[in-house]
């Protein structure tokens, strides 16, 4: 259930609880939507996060591993699974994108890498469309 705390005519701003992706201090995470008509959608996106099936999860985790590599980011330790680099990368943002197709969610979750890289991944249509 997003909490929503600021709303004004454009641009509403609430948080919600991330089952396990963490922002720096908790599972507290921000998210935005540009029309307040897409409210109701925006609680699916917040929803399909929180029930990202795990070969999804064990996907974006092993993406966004790669991305540490590819900066040349030799200070991580070796990952036993590929959840462990959650425990170097927090997550801040989701942007939801307006609805299109019968209401499929999608959107944009943000954050960044202990490597000092910007780290996120798009979800469209129940599909992992980028990580990165």
């Amino acid at each position: 259930m997003i909490n929503w705390t600021n709303k004004d005519d454009v641009q509403w701003e609430g948080t919600f609880t991330s089952r396990i992706f963490r922002n720096e201090e908790d599972d507290e995470l921000t998210i935005f939507i540009e029309n307040p008509s897409v409210a109701e959608f925006a609680e699916k996106c917040a929803d399909s996060l929180n029930t990202l099936p795990q070969q999804m999860i064990d996907e974006i985790c092993s993406k966004i591993a790669e991305s540490a590599e590819e900066v040349g980011e030799s200070e991580l330790p070796a990952l036993d699974e590929p959840q462990d680099i959650l425990k170097y990368c927090w997550f801040t943002t989701v942007y939801v994108n307006a609805p299109k197709d019968g209401g499929a969610v999608s959107y944009i979750v943000e954050g960044e890498g202990d490597w000092g890289e910007s780290v996120g991944f798009v979800i469209e249509n129940d599909k992992l469309t980028y990580v990165g």
